[in-house]
């Protein structure tokens, strides 16, 4: 709690001891015994109650002045005031009963529900801005032999950091000297620490824990990971889900239909000779009470809040509270294959050579041709190659999208891919009987061997497509670039429904739209996830209901084309997102057909005239506790 809620707490605590305090006196102690005079009475009730009523809500009566000055003129302060000071003006007709207790009341206890209110966003607040925790303080270089500590925005591209155990590495790099563990659990959510040694990749935002380690910067701090997923959380709620746009555009509307409301039932029936002035005004000023949105306007996109916080405690990290609503309403799951579904940690199992061809020479050729590539299988037949790649043999290298790699290696032509490359430059080649992932090779328009790959699949990923299953996911599909054999093998191995295989990039955009028609076919309502490793998935992560991005640490085109990014690898964590999501749209429905329910029947038993203005109390402030109290179990992702 900050200072500004101490001391509102504190305000709101004296004003509940001074009206407890004057509600017994006047209860206990009648005031017509004293005074001999009931209007004096009544008089001195009105003073008594006026002192709780100004302490506890002399900022909100402030707030309706100002905004009808602005031209804001139906919100809640209005509504409150105008109920209260009219329960206090009651004291004009002498016929009625006082009201100056229940006014005081209604001032209070929306007070306090507010101050619930203000307390439970903040605990939501909290745990989103949690993340913030990543963001480091300063970066050490080194200076004539000594450490200094620097703005890590002042630090370039290139510059040697130095990073001490229980410090937070402030900028993306790659370990030069030392070695440690990386507590990564801001990041992912994960306990498991990290080992790094020379040569490995680290991302700001994780703590060292052990040894001392020099890292070179890759990136600029504004473009480190941690800028990237802090800019992503602060923004998190600023794209509102339909239901919470919905109910922002109903309390525009709703709010001077209920005034108007009111008014009527204060003048129209009185001026047809239906009753007395002061029955009708009590009734309208109740209904002005119980016809406060505050229920709906603060719980549902506190319910949304909640989720994308408690989402982020376990290193889901969620663009806006739309995207949590597309994902409650996924039916149909699509993945990427390699990175997501299986390690993408290739390694070559084999080398076959044609007759009089040495393997060695297979090798070394696929490695040269791949040594400008990035690509998880490129990186490991390069692994494979234990000589040294010389790159003054290479010429004119460059990629053949989804089909492999063309090169002149000692100005021969070499061609280092799949099937579809050696029948587009009319290679004959032949099959392999092993699983995995074949790049043929061909010198010179001659096919020389070819080399076979293989990629594990993740230890959770069967488990996770279970899990998906008892979500609510009605049918999950593979997609791959790969051969049907390789397909077809990890396929039945996580159990997907079903799978698309040697499919191009834009294949992969074509698979996705056409699955998103059948799925709006069954239900028009129905949503499309695409889960991929978000670095060379991007169009299709774009072009989905939901793009979803796994091991998004480092991977800046995960945190910018994907919705929701995975900040560790894992398939399992894709289920617990959709349960959170699911668990918030339920939480959001209850709190929606909770608040408009009790207000409805309430407002009705008000024109009526069998409410009085404490069941109205309960008919606000009561209902909005209550839907704050439910809506903070967004919070809790404990065992999702």
């Amino acid at each position: 709690m900050n200072k500004k809620q101490r001391r509102w707490r504190n305000r709101i605590v004296i004003a509940l001891v001074l009206f407890a305090a004057i509600f017994a006196i006047t209860e206990l102690l009648p005031l017509d015994t004293w005074l001999d005079s009931h209007t004096a009475a009544v008089w001195l009730e009105f003073a008594l109650f006026l002192v709780p009523y100004l302490v506890a809500g002399y900022d909100v009566l402030w707030k309706a002045v100002r905004n009808i000055g602005h031209g804001q003129v139906f919100d809640e302060n209005f509504l409150m005031s105008i109920a209260t000071v009219g329960a206090f003006a009651m004291v004009l007709f002498p016929d009625t009963d006082p009201h100056m207790a229940e006014g005081a009341a209604v001032m209070l206890f929306y007070q306090v529900g507010e101050l619930f209110q203000s307390y439970a966003v903040g605990k939501s607040r909290q745990s989103i801005s949690s993340m913030m925790d990543i963001a480091p303080d300063y970066a050490n270089i080194e200076v004539d032999g000594a450490l200094q500590q620097v703005d890590p925005e002042e630090v370039a591209v290139g510059d040697v950091i130095v990073v001490k155990p229980g410090e937070r590495v402030p900028i993306d790099g790659t370990v030069i000297e030392g070695a440690s563990q990386l507590d990564t659990a801001a990041l992912t959510g994960e306990s498991v620490p990290r080992y790094v040694e020379v040569g490995a990749e680290v991302v700001s935002g994780c703590i060292n824990m052990t040894g001392v380690l020099r890292v070179r910067t890759t990136k600029p701090f504004g473009e480190s990971t941690v800028s990237r997923i802090l800019e992503l959380v602060e923004n998190a709620s600023s794209k509102k889900a339909h239901t919470e746009s919905f109910i922002t555009r109903f309390a525009r509307y709703y709010t001077p239909i209920v005034t108007g409301a009111a008014l009527a039932i204060a003048v129209i029936p009185p001026l047809a000779g239906m009753g007395a002035w002061s029955d009708w005004i009590l009734r309208g000023l109740t209904f002005l009470v119980v016809s406060c949105p505050c229920a709906l306007v603060i719980s549902v996109p506190l319910s949304f809040f909640g989720g994308i916080g408690g989402a982020s405690k376990l290193g889901i990290l969620v663009k806006g509270s739309n995207y949590l609503e597309l994902l409650a309403q996924t039916e149909t799951v699509v993945f990427d294959k390699t990175g997501t579904l299986t390690n993408g940690t290739f390694s070559v199992v084999a080398v076959h050579a044609e007759a009089d061809v040495d393997p060695d020479l297979v090798l070394s050729i696929a490695a040269h041709a791949e040594a400008y590539s990035d690509h998880p299988i490129a990186l490991s037949v390069k692994e494979a190659y234990r000589g040294t790649i010389d790159q003054q043999r290479i010429r004119e290298a460059r990629e053949e999208s989804g089909h492999g790699v063309r090169a002149l290696v000692d100005e021969r032509t070499v061609l280092v891919g799949n099937d579809k490359l050696m029948r587009a430059n009319g290679v004959g080649y032949h099959d392999c009987k092993l699983e995995g992932t074949i790049l043929h090779v061909s010198l010179d328009g001659e096919y020389i061997g070819h080399i076979v790959i293989a990629d594990m699949v993740k230890e959770d990923a069967a488990e996770a497509l279970r899990s998906l299953h008892e979500a609510g996911v009605t049918k999950t599909v593979m997609l791959t670039g790969d051969r049907e054999t390789v397909a077809a093998a990890v396929a039945k191995a996580v159990g997907v429904d079903e799978y698309r295989a040697q499919l191009l990039p834009q294949g992969k955009v074509e698979a996705v739209e056409a699955l998103m028609s059948d799925a709006a076919k069954r239900d028009p309502k129905a949503k499309l996830a695409f889960v991929g490793d978000g670095i060379n998935d991007a169009p299709v992560l774009t072009r989905a209901d939901v793009g979803i991005a796994m091991g998004a640490m480092g991977s800046d085109a995960a945190i910018e084309a994907a919705d929701i990014v995975l900040m560790d690898d894992k398939p399992s964590n894709i289920a617990r997102a959709m349960r959170i999501a699911r668990k918030t749209m339920r939480i959001v429905r209850q709190n929606i057909v909770f608040a408009i329910g009790v207000k409805v029947v309430i407002l009705v038993l008000a024109a009526l005239g069998i409410a009085n203005m404490w069941l109205a109390v309960f008919g606000d402030v009561g209902v909005a506790v209550l839907a704050i109290l439910n809506a903070m179990r967004c919070m809790n992702v404990k065992g999702m």
